[in-house]
């Protein structure tokens, strides 16, 4: 049986240089994991990110590739970027899907479980 899947990890960090801790905006790194544990090849085609702040403020992010790939991973072959993004607020959290496609054309969507952004400071 033919089975498309990505699993997907994220390590995210915070980033002092790009930030303004005094009034925000808080600037977040995060590193994604992308493996293929399925049966089949697959290319990961375009990404969907929800990045919202403690305000309930949300960024909707949508775009082909993932900085600037489209990767085709075969069965076991893992594929991992480090992008980035600022919120307004000192914590706030990021979730997301991966459209992807098989060699043959059949598409599925890979999730990226929700992951918190917090500033160092707002722990306590």
């Amino acid at each position: 049986m033919v089975k498309p899947e990505f699993q997907c990890e994220v390590i995210a960090r915070y980033l002092p240089e790009q930030s303004n801790p005094a009034e925000g905006p808080y600037a977040f790194a995060y590193t994604v994991s992308v493996r293929n544990t399925g049966n089949i090849a697959a290319q990961l085609v375009a990404r969907h990110w929800v990045v919202t702040d403690a305000n309930g403020d949300i960024e909707d992010v949508r775009g082909l590739a993932v900085v600037g790939h489209q990767p085709l991973l075969k069965p076991g072959e893992h594929f991992e970027y480090t992008s980035w993004t600022r919120i307004a607020t000192p914590a706030g959290s990021m979730r997301g899907t991966f459209f992807c496609m098989t060699e043959e054309a059949r598409p599925f969507e890979a999730t990226v479980a929700e992951f918190a952004l917090v500033f160092p400071g707002a722990l306590h």
